[in-house]
């Protein structure tokens, strides 16, 4: 699995100081203005765009320069001392004494200035008649210094914060005849006082200066992109991250890389597929340098600017100078006036039909967070109060406004119609959100959360945390003592099926097992509880109680309006697939595939992807295929993440089975960053762990695999606990440790005995006996073998089958009847290809070949041996390979050496799956398309489409459809993409 490169052991990644990026223009501007001079520059743009790097790359470089450049630097003091910038740019000159510059009897002024060479500079000078007379003379006087200095550029950065007699200075030095300096003075127009003299400065004449104006503009996303990489040693960044960034900080270089300074602190940065990614593309925070420098311009304006302001940042969109005035409290002329400050310095921008709002994004978050939450409160309520009245307003908005604002009637009222018109648009993911934040936010009367929990679409829940929190309502509200029996039944029913979400299947069984007694008789509720109860999942109770459970409710189901029998069936079907019963595809696929409602969209959804899962366990491959691959369409198109991440999930374990395995490890590193359930996240665990085993790195996979192991046991997920067992025993074993992987293997294998569901025991059944071999207990192998196969009597089940093959090949193996046993291996070899499990395959082709050469056949068994190095070394199981070598060595046979690197590097030429994304390109697939075919997400299709068209020298996704096509491959010698 990727990781950080170059991350300390903590996680976060060590970032650099940026490069000068997307500047090379603005510096030969700069050049050339002051090649002739005296010149006269003025540098304009807004705080963090990059004046100050701009002067510092400038005096950096290499120039011919006949004397000395000063830079003088204007602080934000509040009282700013007079000439500091100018008597600060002096003294770090590096000038140790004056007394050798043959300074004229006016340089006694600048005692005052410069007291530490009072013994140098001449004797003071008489008073002058008045103030004027006074600071002619000390301009004069630093006027005459800076000249025997030989300055001949003089550097005024942060000017708008400069003192007036600075400034003052600046316009003397302007005015000058002759000229024997150049001026550059760099400032923020926006924060420029009225009647500055910079205004002045720029605007008057000067005889024989050339006069030029630098408007320094934010990056562009391509910038920024490379302003990021330069901070992560040039490593390549992705182009969503990227994209993510430019439009939260509107490419100002300082926002962009305190951002990517507090993701760097936070370890919110990550080095995946070859280029380094944000975990999540959401809201950005405000990088604290960002935040003080905003609020120190806002602090300097007037009272009504910044009542609009912060009215603004409540409101965060943009609005009419009437909603702001009615915000802020404030009369129309005030806020006329404050939204024209606000525009004249940059805080905001004037938007389509009369609209004003935030320039930047970032501004307006941390005016909104510098607000009291009293003050905020407020403005909440009067912005969702002004809203009201306004024709057509965004209910969705004034949802949030009242929230913040405190009123939970009002918010409650159009979170509710809100949730209503997304579920009524297909987008269950808003209307989850909203009454889910209702739900676990807002003080409800206890009656009320129970309602509110069932009309969540749970599959619209994203993570643990929002149902967790569901959850917790739902306790607190049975604990308040408000609830009548069935108002208590109808939330105990609601917890346990959430329970059983969040894969906590002991405790979501307890509640249903409390709620039904509370439950009308013949409701939908009562029946949906006894048809979970069903699922043999998550204790150890005999199967038999299940079926119990599901004959309750098979009766029942018949009763029910048309309407809601869908749900009720996809639950039976599976159920009835669990406990290894065929009907239950009989039951599946009388489901009808109508998807008009939101109800029917659900239920087909739920349906491909528990029966995707299901085909996965009986081993029907190509079904659960197409299955996943349609509820990936669903769920992405509805709005169903958890039942997407699902269904991702499966996908990914069955393309481990099936040997699709080029990519697999960087598509676990992907789906590792998504919001899902912790059995998916175990699932996508437990493919790291065998990909590990495969490698050869048995101490990884061990770990990960134990760790699989004790959080399903945690968990109580006792039908998850075969698949991770067999793999953890499977190492164990091959250490020579059998009883430690008998061990492993006991706990699973007794409770598929007591469920009575031999399906889970495809991966655990041959592990499990070749333990009980390796320990003596042939006997006890010999009776798992016989109840396996009564247990698959009437079952099409074909993985599980070709099992049953490789154990009764592992129990004549024990016996010594090897001739016997290499032909059951070779029957179970063939069953495996036929699904197809070519790593399967191949390892019971090994058994095949050690049984052969017991048999004293040795001559074939050789050359099936050096069959099966080449198939594991193709595959990518360089641990198997190197054992097989070990075993073909031994016997005289020389084997080339497996690859022993790394993940194979592909150079310039594609991967394989960037060759599988580039051929959909050329066929005219757009990125959605294309990760529906591929189960990658559009961003995962984005970042292989940037690097294929890197890697073959083109710029545009039509030139990368043109050289696909042009040269058949794309690549030139990738190898050929497994089948999907």
């Amino acid at each position: 699995m990727s990781e950080n490169r170059g991350a300390p052991s903590g996680g976060a990644r060590a970032v650099s100081p940026p490069a000068f990026v997307g500047r090379d223009g603005d510096l030969s501007a700069l050049r050339s203005a002051l090649d002739v001079p005296p010149a006269l520059v003025m540098i304009e743009g807004e705080a963090g765009v990059g004046k100050s790097r701009l002067l510092r790359e400038f005096l950096a470089a290499p120039r011919e320069r006949r004397g000395r450049a000063l830079l003088a630097v204007c602080p934000p003091f509040r009282v700013p001392l007079t000439l500091g910038p100018i008597v600060d740019a002096v003294r770090e000159a590096g000038v140790e004494n004056v007394s050798g510059l043959a300074l004229s009897g006016l340089a006694g002024g600048l005692r005052s200035l410069f007291p530490e060479w009072s013994d140098e500079l001449p004797a003071p000078l008489e008073p002058a008649e008045d103030a004027l007379s006074a600071r002619h003379r000390l301009f004069r006087a630093l006027a005459e210094l800076l000249d025997r200095l030989d300055v001949e550029l003089l550097i005024v950065d942060d000017a708008h914060w400069a003192d007036e007699a600075t400034l003052d200075f600046l316009m003397f030095l302007a005015t000058r005849r002759p000229q024997p300096m150049s001026l550059v003075v760099a400032y923020r127009p926006e924060d420029v006082p009225d009647g500055s003299p910079i205004a002045r400065l720029s605007a008057r004449p000067r005889g024989g200066a050339t006069r030029s104006r630098l408007t320094l503009r934010p990056l562009d996303t391509r910038d920024t992109a490379r302003l990021v990489s330069s901070m992560l040693a040039w490593d390549r960044v992705s182009e969503a991250f990227a994209s993510f960034l430019h439009r939260h900080t509107e490419g100002l270089p300082l926002a962009v890389e305190e951002s990517v300074r507090l993701m760097s602190d936070r370890t919110d940065l990550r080095w995946r597929g070859g280029e380094w990614v944000r975990r999540k593309l959401d809201e950005i925070q405000v990088p604290p340098t960002v935040r003080d420098a905003v609020l120190e311009r806002v602090q300097r304006l007037r009272p009504s600017t910044q009542a609009v302001l912060r009215a603004a940042a409540v409101l965060m969109d943009a609005a009419t100078v009437d909603t702001l005035a009615s915000i802020a409290e404030l009369e129309l002329a005030q806020a006329r006036d404050g939204v024209s400050e606000g525009l004249t310095r940059g805080l905001l921008e004037e938007r389509s039909f009369g609209l004003v709002g935030f320039r930047h994004s970032l501004a307006g978050r941390a005016v909104y967070d510098a607000v009291p939450q009293p003050d905020r409160q407020a403005l909440h309520r009067r912005a969702g109060t002004v809203l009201e009245a306004v024709p057509n307003p965004s209910i969705m908005r004034l949802a949030l406004h009242f929230r913040e604002a405190g009123d939970t009637g009002r918010w409650r009222a159009y979170a509710e119609q809100a949730a209503e018109g997304a579920a009524a648009a297909g987008d269950h993911a808003a209307a989850a959100a909203l009454l889910h934040d209702l739900v676990a936010r807002a003080d409800l009367p206890s009656p009320d959360v129970a309602p509110l929990v069932a009309k969540i679409h749970r599959g619209s829940l994203s993570g643990t945390s929002p149902a967790g929190e569901v959850v917790e309502a739902l306790r607190a509200a049975l604990a308040s003592g408000a609830l009548d029996a069935g108002q208590a039944g109808f939330a105990r029913y609601q917890l346990g099926l959430l329970l059983a979400f969040l894969d906590d299947f002991d405790g979501g069984r307890r509640e249903l097992e409390r709620a039904i007694p509370d439950l009308p008789p013949g409701s939908l509720e009562r029946l949906d509880a006894m048809t979970t109860l069903g699922w043999p999942r998550g204790s150890t109770c005999p199967g038999h109680v299940h079926r119990d459970w599901l004959d309750r409710a098979s009766e029942a189901e018949r009763l029910l309006p048309v309407m809601d029998q869908p749900d009720i069936t996809v639950k039976r079907a599976v159920a009835l697939l669990l406990l290894d019963e065929p009907a239950g595809w009989t039951a599946a696929a009388a489901l009808p595939d109508e998807a008009s409602t939101p109800a029917q969209r659900r239920a087909v959804t739920l349906r491909s992807v528990n029966l995707g899962h299901m085909a996965l366990r009986w081993g029907r491959y190509a079904q659960a295929r197409r299955e996943l691959a349609e509820a990936l369409d669903l769920a992405g198109g509805h709005g169903y993440p958890r039942y997407r991440v699902n269904a991702l999930a499966s996908v990914l374990y069955l393309d481990w089975l099936t040997g699709a395995w080029t990519g697999l490890a960087e598509r676990a590193d992907e789906l590792a960053d998504e919001d899902m359930l912790p059995l998916s996240r175990l699932e996508v665990r437990l493919v790291v762990g065998l990909l590990a085993v495969a490698d050869g790195r048995t101490a990884d996979a061990e770990a990960v695999l134990g760790h699989v192991l004790a959080e399903i046991r945690g968990m109580a997920a006792v039908e998850s606990l075969a698949d991770p067992a067999a793999a953890l025993a499977r190492l164990r074993l091959a250490d020579g440790r059998a009883e430690e992987a008998l061990q492993v293997t006991q706990e699973p294998i007794g409770i598929i005995r007591v469920k009575d569901t031999w399906l889970w025991a495809t991966e655990l059944a041959p592990v499990h006996i070749d333990a009980l071999v390796a320990t003596g207990r042939v006997d006890e192998a010999d009776e798992l073998a016989v109840a396996l196969g009564a247990g698959l009597r009437g079952r099409d089940a074909p993985a599980v089958r070709a099992a049953l093959t490789l154990c009764r090949g592992i129990r004549c193996a024990a016996r010594g009847e090897d001739e016997r046993a290499a032909a059951l291996f070779a029957r179970a070899a063939a069953a495996w290809d036929a699904l197809p499990r070519p790593y399967d395959a191949l390892q019971a082709r090994e058994r095949q070949a050690r049984c052969l050469l017991a048999a004293g056949r040795e001559e074939p068994a050789l050359a099936l041996l050096a069959e099966v190095v080449e198939g594991l070394s193709m595959l990518g199981a360089r641990g198997d390979a190197a054992r097989v070598t070990r075993t073909l060595r031994r016997h005289g046979v020389e084997v080339r050496q497996p690859w022993r690197g790394g993940r194979r590097g592909y150079g310039d030429q594609l991967s394989p799956r960037e060759l599988d994304v580039a051929r959909l390109v050329a066929e005219g697939f757009t990125n959605r398309e294309i990760g529906k075919a591929l189960f990658l997400s559009p961003k995962t299709v984005a970042r292989h489409i940037n690097s294929a068209t890197r890697k073959l020298r083109v710029n545009t996704r039509t030139a990368l459809a043109v050289k696909v096509t042009e040269e058949g491959t794309g690549s030139g010698g990738a190898a050929e993409t497994a089948s999907r």
